[in-house]
């Protein structure tokens, strides 16, 4: 495959020639850094570790620049960052068994750019080679700007290849604004509680973040268990832990649905809960 960058990498654990590893996808994860994938998309990595019949690609889209550091990082150039960070997430698809994964060197300033038709592009080629049939994403309402600017640049490569490529689901998943606040009815709820082994090794793995100042290992492992013991209110927990996504699909599978107002109806929809629960039980 010929990405727009020179810098790009795609690296297949099991040695499988590249065409032969993307074919072979049936779960794919389009995130903004490198172990945003390992937070956000652990549904589909579990849901294909072990099996012949599904694989998990990864594609991160931003180089790694900018990141926060300290310790033994701490004196580490954004350059020499970036080769740590690019490693880290080949040892996680290693970790994951990973079918491939494909990390695309773009920067920040370039995924946040609407008119930068190199990531579409780019995301494009991987999707037609993939053909996965569920796609995990950030979520729409997440507040890190690089994360919504590639969920929307993911959208778009989606859309622009929909006649080929027909995914079942699209999830928009958490990282930076988890999505508890959604209404139960409008949660995909996608349980995670399997080999907790392998989700902690899978996020531990990127050791410049979490010795670097950020314990994403606890906190990642924290907000799954919360969620799946404050799911229901009546009711024993049927899982250990629970990440929580928004349905993405039908911005897909209609491209004249408008992005901004698909995502608002969610947070009209979380407004009316609260007002009606405010209205039933006050005066």
């Amino acid at each position: 495959m010929r990405f727009h960058n020179s810098s790009a990498d795609l690296f297949v654990p099991d040695g499988v020639a590249s065409e032969a590893a993307l074919a072979r996808t049936t779960h794919l994860s389009i995130s903004a850094h490198q172990d945003d994938i390992e937070i956000m998309a652990y549904h589909g990595i579990a849901e294909c570790f072990g099996r012949k019949e599904k694989w998990f690609t990864g594609v991160v889209a931003t180089n790694g620049a900018g990141s926060p550091r300290s310790g033994i990082y701490g004196d580490y150039t954004d350059e020499e960052m970036q080769k740590v960070r690019l490693a880290e997430q080949r040892k996680a698809a290693y970790v994951g068994e990973y079918a491939c994964q494909i990390q695309l060197g773009f920067t920040t300033s370039q995924v946040k750019n609407p008119d930068e038709s190199a990531v579409v592009e780019d995301l494009e080629q991987i999707l037609r080679a993939a053909r996965p049939d569920f796609v995990y994403l950030h979520n729409l309402a997440d507040k890190h700007d690089t994360h919504v600017a590639v969920a929307l640049r993911s959208i778009a490569a989606l859309r622009a290849v929909r006649q080929d490529v027909k995914p079942k689901r699209v999830y928009g998943c958490e990282v930076w604004r988890d999505l508890d606040w959604l209404p139960d009815e409008s949660k995909q709820a996608l349980p995670v509680s399997a080999r907790s082994n392998i989700a902690a090794a899978l996020v531990g793995v990127f050791d410049s973040q979490v010795s670097g100042g950020k314990r994403y290992d606890l906190a990642t492992a924290g907000r799954r268990l919360a969620h799946a013991t404050y799911y229901a209110a009546h009711g024993t927990d049927e899982e250990s832990a629970l990440s929580f996504a928004m349905d993405l699909t039908p911005l897909v599978e209609d491209p004249s649905l408008p992005v901004t107002d698909y995502v608002l109806n969610f947070v009209d929809r979380f407004r009316a809960d609260v007002e009606k629960r405010l209205k039933t039980v006050g005066r």
